[in-house]
């Protein structure tokens, strides 16, 4: 296995690979295993969703045998739900039990602590929320009490970023965040994409995507003016608009395309000369973009199956640098102050769907 490039490189070799919600195409996303398996798969960094839970959708149904909203369960009650059957995927002992499958944001962090190597950990805030901002108040907080520095971005041997598609989330996590590792995040909105990313039918997609034009601020704008570092682009993106795609990396932008699963996709970042990746597959990712690769300029056979790990192997351990990175330091604002909600009150605040399929 080649070994895994340093997450605060910006002119790396090869792109640095995060887990889509963890190796998601094998294993349930967001559970346990899927983010014990992005481990063994290499990946330089992990993406997530929510901030106390990681839960994806709002309400409960697709990934579990519960149903209602998110928000309304405590974290007991999440606990006793099934989220990891509906893959139907046998999960080995080494990446947990059935009742340790669901994952709050401290496990997580405390699983990458445990690596051995640096690690990047993407977490994505959700909009449209009941909470406002409130989402954001409460990730930060969580984040600073485990020790994490928002001008640096490290918290241990974890380089933590925070992302979100709407522009006025960017801006509110920008008043205590180093540019460097706040990602906004951008679509290619078609009705096509909100009719399955909310499974409604087309004449209601139609209309939700017109009111979000309206209601959501345009997204481009904040990182073409350098508000933010990381440009999150989906690959439909990337695809439709590669001028663009080549100023922001002219501007010294760092590219983030989500969500990358096939080779051709895999290479079309690579020749524009994109630095991160976002995949459900990060083991064939990271084999179709590393140069030194057996096969790497091969598109896969069809119905190729994931590498299966080495049980106790780990890859070669990158040295964290001994300086906070270099750019220019930003004032650290105020540190929201909002509490840090806690069992038996609801577990997270809801997130509504993302523009993600």
């Amino acid at each position: 296995m080649a070994a895994v490039a340093a997450p605060n490189d910006r002119s790396p070799a090869r792109p640095l690979v995060y887990a889509h919600r963890g190796s998601s195409r094998r294993y349930p996303e967001l559970t346990r295993a899927a983010f014990v398996q992005a481990l063994a798969d290499g990946a330089g960094g992990v993406e997530c969703d929510g901030h106390l839970v990681l839960h994806h959708d709002s309400h409960l149904g697709r990934t579990s045998n519960g149903s209602g909203p998110v928000g309304q369960h405590t974290l007991a009650q999440l606990h006793r739900l099934d989220f990891s059957t509906w893959k139907g995927v046998w999960i080995p002992p080494t990446h947990g039990a059935a009742h340790e499958q669901l994952m709050t944001l401290d496990e997580l962090l405390d699983l990458l602590l445990a690596a051995g190597r640096p690690v990047g950990l993407a977490v994505e805030t959700k909009h449209p929320s009941p909470f406002g901002q409130g989402l954001e108040e409460a990730l930060l907080v969580l984040l600073m009490r485990r020790g994490w520095n928002p001008e640096t971005g490290w918290l241990g041997s974890v380089l933590v970023s925070v992302m979100s598609f709407h522009p006025d989330a960017v801006r509110y996590l920008l008043e205590c965040v180093s540019p460097r590792h706040v990602c906004q995040l951008v679509s290619q909105t078609t009705v096509a994409t909100v009719r399955s990313g909310l499974r409604v039918g087309t004449a209601t997609a139609a209309v939700c995507r017109a009111g979000m034009r309206l209601v959501v601020p345009p997204a481009v704008p904040v990182i073409s003016r350098g508000e933010v570092e990381i440009a999150g682009p989906g690959i439909e993106y990337v695809r439709e608009n590669p001028r663009q795609v080549e100023q922001w990396l002219r501007s010294g932008a760092v590219l983030r395309v989500w969500t990358v699963d096939t080779f051709a996709d895999a290479h079309v970042c690579l020749a524009l000369g994109v630095q991160q990746i976002t995949t459900n597959v990060p083991a064939q990712v990271r084999r179709w973009t590393d140069p030194g690769a057996a096969g790497a300029s091969a598109a896969p056979h069809r119905g190729s199956a994931p590498t299966a790990p080495v049980p106790g192997t780990r890859a070669p351990a990158i040295p964290r640098p001994a300086a906070p990175l270099p750019g220019t330091p930003r004032s650290a604002g105020r540190l929201p102050g909002a509490p840090v909600p806690g069992d038996p009150a609801p577990a997270g605040a809801p997130a509504a769907s993302s523009h993600r399929g």
